[in-house]
Protein backbone atom coordinates (compact mmCIF):
# COMPACT_ATOMS: atom_id res chain seq x y z
CA UNK A 1 0.00 0.00 0.00
CA UNK A 2 1.52 3.27 -1.16
CA UNK A 3 0.55 6.27 1.01
CA UNK A 4 0.84 9.87 -0.15
CA UNK A 5 -0.06 12.74 2.21
CA UNK A 6 -0.12 16.30 0.84
CA UNK A 7 -0.84 19.54 2.66
CA UNK A 8 -2.13 22.34 0.44
CA UNK A 9 -1.64 26.05 1.34
CA UNK A 10 0.09 25.20 4.66
CA UNK A 11 2.87 23.08 6.18
CA UNK A 12 1.51 20.10 8.17
CA UNK A 13 3.31 19.36 11.43
CA UNK A 14 4.72 15.91 12.21
CA UNK A 15 2.02 15.27 14.83
CA UNK A 16 -0.76 15.62 12.23
CA UNK A 17 1.11 13.49 9.66
CA UNK A 18 1.71 10.80 12.30
CA UNK A 19 -1.97 10.83 13.27
CA UNK A 20 -3.05 10.37 9.64
CA UNK A 21 -0.53 7.55 9.03
CA UNK A 22 -1.61 5.66 12.17
CA UNK A 23 -5.24 5.77 11.07
CA UNK A 24 -4.39 4.73 7.49
CA UNK A 25 -2.58 1.61 8.72
CA UNK A 26 -5.99 0.27 9.78
CA UNK A 27 -7.24 0.31 6.16
CA UNK A 28 -5.58 -3.02 5.38
CA UNK A 29 -8.02 -4.64 7.87
CA UNK A 30 -10.91 -3.75 5.55
CA UNK A 31 -9.34 -4.41 2.13
CA UNK A 32 -5.97 -6.09 1.58
CA UNK A 33 -5.82 -5.14 -2.14
CA UNK A 34 -5.34 -1.39 -1.65
CA UNK A 35 -2.71 -0.11 -4.10
CA UNK A 36 -2.55 3.63 -3.40
CA UNK A 37 -3.90 6.03 -0.78
CA UNK A 38 -3.82 9.79 -1.40
CA UNK A 39 -4.68 12.18 1.43
CA UNK A 40 -5.05 15.90 0.81
CA UNK A 41 -5.25 18.29 3.75
CA UNK A 42 -6.36 21.74 2.61
CA UNK A 43 -7.18 25.12 4.06
CA UNK A 44 -10.39 26.58 2.68
CA UNK A 45 -9.96 30.12 1.38
CA UNK A 46 -13.30 31.32 2.78
CA UNK A 47 -12.33 33.67 5.62
CA UNK A 48 -15.79 34.07 7.18
CA UNK A 49 -16.57 30.37 7.35
CA UNK A 50 -15.83 28.54 10.61
CA UNK A 51 -15.50 25.18 8.84
CA UNK A 52 -12.29 25.80 6.97
CA UNK A 53 -10.16 22.64 7.21
CA UNK A 54 -10.69 20.06 4.45
CA UNK A 55 -9.56 16.43 4.36
CA UNK A 56 -9.84 14.41 1.15
CA UNK A 57 -9.03 10.71 0.89
CA UNK A 58 -8.71 8.87 -2.43
CA UNK A 59 -8.09 5.10 -2.37
CA UNK A 60 -7.19 3.00 -5.42
CA UNK A 61 -7.94 -0.72 -5.47
CA UNK A 62 -7.94 -2.92 -8.59
CA UNK A 63 -10.83 -1.85 -10.88
CA UNK A 64 -12.24 0.66 -8.37
CA UNK A 65 -11.56 4.01 -6.70
CA UNK A 66 -13.00 5.41 -3.47
CA UNK A 67 -13.16 9.14 -2.72
CA UNK A 68 -14.34 11.12 0.32
CA UNK A 69 -14.16 14.80 1.24
CA UNK A 70 -14.94 16.24 4.67
CA UNK A 71 -14.79 19.74 6.15
CA UNK A 72 -14.72 20.86 9.80
CA UNK A 73 -12.95 23.13 12.30
CA UNK A 74 -9.93 20.82 12.76
CA UNK A 75 -7.94 18.56 10.46
CA UNK A 76 -8.26 15.64 12.87
CA UNK A 77 -12.04 15.92 12.89
CA UNK A 78 -12.20 16.30 9.10
CA UNK A 79 -9.90 13.33 8.60
CA UNK A 80 -11.83 11.16 11.08
CA UNK A 81 -15.14 11.92 9.31
CA UNK A 82 -13.62 11.18 5.91
CA UNK A 83 -11.92 8.02 7.22
CA UNK A 84 -15.17 6.67 8.70
CA UNK A 85 -17.00 7.38 5.43
CA UNK A 86 -14.39 5.67 3.28
CA UNK A 87 -14.32 2.62 5.55
CA UNK A 88 -18.10 2.38 5.14
CA UNK A 89 -17.70 2.58 1.34
CA UNK A 90 -15.04 -0.16 1.36
CA UNK A 91 -17.19 -2.45 3.53
CA UNK A 92 -20.25 -1.89 1.30
CA UNK A 93 -18.25 -2.68 -1.83
CA UNK A 94 -16.86 -5.86 -0.25
CA UNK A 95 -20.38 -6.99 0.78
CA UNK A 96 -21.62 -6.47 -2.79
CA UNK A 97 -18.75 -8.50 -4.20
CA UNK A 98 -19.37 -11.32 -1.71
CA UNK A 99 -23.08 -11.49 -2.57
Amino acid sequence: MNVNIQSVHFEADSKLIGYVKRKLEKLSNFNDRIIQVNVFLKLDNVVHNIKDKIAEIRIHVPRHEFFVKSTSKSFEESFDDAFDSIVTQIKRKKEKQAA
